[in-house]
């Protein structure tokens, strides 16, 4: 198929380590959209939390914190960055101590509420420039933006998850264990998936992804295919 720009909303939800940032990047930078990292937001407010020496399970302070850390993220899936007062946190969030603290301050129903504000507002921004945009998360077709175009929940083995993540934090120069991270693995899903506030789940009109056996190129082959079912290519006739 010729290069083609996305129209509308493409939502990506699923666990941590099904591959959504990577997947969510690379087809919004091939479909010439914007790109929102809506985990990323959360790993940015956690890192507030954690700098302001606040507990975590003090929500009041929490959701403090969050209205007056508002992150600041760029769309551009080439180059996506998110900030805190004009410093770039990009690499730090990624670190042990705002991923053992992320799903408690995620849970707090003020931060969500927040966030999901300004989320709706960036996919609005996005929408009004040429391209759709690509959302990745954990509430997007369900919460953030439930009139999506196309919804689609990632999944993949605890397994597999675990060694995806294993070797991302091997590659950024992070010590990593199999075994621990497939533990983490597991306490992220029960953790997200049990919230009282929008917790972890499919959409009822979300198309289910198993990346277990697929690679990138793989998915996104998939996510394409899905993009072009839903004819949701700009200028460009689908083939459904």
């Amino acid at each position: 198929m010729a290069h083609a720009e996305l129209r509308g909303v493409v939502a990506l939800d699923g666990p941590s380590g099904t591959g959504k940032s990577t997947v969510a990047r690379k087809l919004a930078a091939a479909l010439s959209a914007s790109y929102l990292d809506t985990g990323a937001m959360y790993r940015a407010v956690t890192l507030a939390v954690l700098r302001a020496e606040v507990s975590v399970a003090d929500e009041a302070a929490v959701a403090e914190v969050a209205a007056s850390a508002l992150p600041v993220m760029g769309t551009n899936p080439l180059l996506p960055t998110v900030t805190l007062a004009g410093e770039d946190i990009g690499q730090e969030i990624r670190g042990a101590a705002v991923t053992g603290a992320v799903s408690a301050v995620s849970a707090v129903a003020r931060v969500r509420e927040l966030l999901v504000d300004e989320q709706r507002r960036l996919i609005r921004e996005a929408l009004g420039e040429p391209g759709g945009v690509v959302v990745e998360g954990r509430d997007i077709g369900t919460v953030v933006a439930r009139e999506a175009e196309l919804k689609v929940y990632l999944t993949a083995s605890s397994q597999a998850r675990a060694r995806r993540r294993s070797d991302q934090d091997s590659a950024a120069g992070r010590v990593s264990d199999l075994e621990s991270t497939h533990a983490d693995v597991q306490r992220r899903d029960a953790f997200d998936s049990g919230r009282a506030v929008s917790p972890l789940r499919m959409a009822d009109d979300a198309v289910e992804l198993d990346t277990t056996e697929l690679d990138v190129a793989g998915v996104l082959e998939q996510l394409r295919t899905l993009v072009d079912a839903r004819g949701l290519f700009a200028g460009v006739e689908s083939r459904r």
